[in-house]
């Protein structure tokens, strides 16, 4: 099966988390903290919503920041995404 947002919604992938600190320290399972960094699967059209024409900025690859509990979780085939409105994206995250 494929998803395909509507609107001004994305579907991503979160990526996991860190399981060692910076200091070589390895995390239990229940000490690491929620990942906010996911990487973009599908994007919708964009247009207009609630009035405001809506540009997408983001695309499919783009590797993102977003807010802690944002979007609903979805299983598909096996797998967790999670969809939310392009405006719960914080960032875009850039290996510069």
């Amino acid at each position: 099966m494929k998803i395909k947002p509507l609107a001004d919604r994305v579907v991503i992938k979160m990526l996991e988390a860190e399981e060692t600190t910076k200091g070589g320290i390895i995390l239990a399972g229940s000490a690491k903290e929620k990942p906010q960094v996911a990487e973009i699967v599908a994007a919708g059209p964009g247009g207009v919503v609630d009035g405001k024409d809506i540009v997408m900025e983001v695309k499919v690859g783009d590797k993102v920041l977003i807010s802690k509990y944002a979007g609903t979780e979805v299983k598909l085939d096996g797998n967790e995404y999670t969809i939310l409105r392009q405006s719960d994206i914080l960032a875009r995250v850039t290996d510069k």
